[in-house]
């Protein structure tokens, strides 16, 4: 089965970011910039990079774009630039369209407009910094909705040499263990007897609200 191809239009940050990681995941990634300096800055990072304007039909349209299986727009500040080419990948039947949106407005019409998936790179970093602030054992903080987030906890000390049963992190935090990581093993459902060890990370499912409860509860140490 042949893999996937990815086109990825504006060489920002966090374009470049996605096109060189897909690139190093070992697939077939074009980059598409207006910016002949941004494009030149990415050309050795990816399969290939092409100095073209994404609100330009035909210029999307003979470069192939149609052919992608998923074409991630990372445009930055334009949202105007960002709208349009959404819509002109969607009227050219690009199968998967991801879109990177500057607010929650700008998502709600990208949603309108035929974006298949919207991110918002700087509110889930800025949700990420916030977490680790709070507790220093938040390794990561992944929002599932607008209520429920997943969260890699860095086993603290207060956790070392108990089971889940002595910690009933459920009962006390209404928070769900999903996952317990011991050097880079992940222990899926574990059981109520399983000790926590020092290094390992719990992969905890819960409600925002009761997330924060059980890392401010464990940040005091």
């Amino acid at each position: 089965m042949a893999k996937k191809q990815y086109a990825v239009i504006g060489m920002g940050r966090f374009g470049t970011s996605v096109a060189s990681e897909l690139t190093e995941m070992g697939f077939e990634v074009l980059a598409i910039d207006e910016d002949e300096d941004r494009i030149q800055d990415v050309v050795a990072r990816v399969t290939h990079a092409v100095t073209a304007d994404s609100t330009d039909e035909e210029a999307l349209r003979s470069l192939g774009i149609r052919n992608f299986d998923v074409v991630v727009v990372a445009i930055g500040q334009d949202i105007q630039a960002s709208i349009l080419t959404t819509l002109i990948l969607k009227d050219l039947g690009v199968p998967t369209i991801i879109v990177k949106a500057q607010n929650e407005l700008h998502g709600k019409v990208l949603e309108k407009t035929g974006a298949d998936k919207v991110v918002y790179p700087e509110r889930d970093m800025g949700l990420r910094v916030a977490h680790n602030l709070v507790s220093p054992n938040i390794l990561d903080f992944i929002e599932l909705s607008d209520d429920y987030s997943i969260a890699e906890i860095k086993a603290p000390s207060a956790m070392i040499g108990l089971n889940l049963l002595q910690l009933n992190i459920r009962a006390k935090y209404r928070c769900n263990v999903m996952a317990i990581k011991t050097n880079n093993k992940m222990n899926i459902s574990p059981y109520a007897e399983d000790v926590i060890k020092e290094g390992d990370i719990l992969i905890v499912v819960g409600k925002n609200t009761d997330l924060t409860g059980l890392e401010l509860a464990y940040s005091e140490e």
